[in-house]
C-alpha cells in the first residue's frame, strides 16, 4: 500500500517541477527582454515587458537613510529610447532568483550597469511580476545602485 502511494507522490512532482521550471523560465525571458529592449533603444520591447499599471522605483542612499525615487513606465522609454545615437546601455544580469506561486512571480537580480562598456554602477532589481493572459508582465521594479563593493 506504501509504494503506491509513494509512486503517485514521484508522479505527481515530476509533473509539477517542469511546469513551476517553465513559469520561472518565462519570467526569467521577460527580464531579459526588457533589459535587450533598453541595450537596443526599442520602445515596444521596453513597453511589452510591462503591466500598464507598473511602477518603478529605486532606493537613493545616503549618509542621514535612504530615500526613494519614482519614475513612469513612460518617462523610463522615452529616456532609453531618446539617449543619444551611439550610447549603448548594457544593463548585465549576474544571477536570477526567481520565485513563483501561481500567477504571481518575484525577482532578485544582482547587476553590474555599462555605459558604452565603461562601468556605471551595480545593485540589485527586485521585480515583481503577474502573469496576464498576454504573459508574464512587470508589475514593480525596485532596485538599489551603488559605485563600490561591485
Amino acid at each position: 500500500m506504501r509504494k503506491p502511494v509513494l509512486i503517485i507522490l514521484g508522479l505527481i512532482f515530476l509533473a509539477v517541477f517542469p511546469l513551476q521550471a517553465q513559469e520561472e523560465l518565462a519570467v526569467q525571458e521577460v527580464i531579459a527582454s526588457l533589459f535587450d529592449g533598453m541595450k537596443n533603444k526599442e520602445a515596444e520591447t521596453l513597453r511589452k515587458a510591462f503591466h500598464p499599471e507598473a511602477t518603478m522605483q529605486t532606493v537613493i542612499s545616503n549618509d542621514a537613510g535612504a530615500e526613494l525615487g519614482s519614475n513612469t513606465v513612460s518617462d523610463f522609454v522615452d529616456r532609453v529610447v531618446g539617449t543619444a545615437e551611439g550610447t549603448v546601455l548594457d544593463e548585465r544580469i549576474l544571477d536570477y532568483q526567481i520565485k513563483v506561486d501561481g500567477q504571481m512571480a518575484s525577482a532578485w537580480t544582482p547587476y553590474e550597469f555599462y555605459v558604452n562598456n565603461k562601468f556605471s554602477h551595480c545593485g540589485v532589481n527586485s521585480f515583481q511580476l503577474i502573469k496576464t493572459v498576454e504573459g508574464w508582465k512587470i508589475t514593480y521594479i525596485i532596485d538599489t545602485r551603488r559605485k563600490e563593493g561591485c
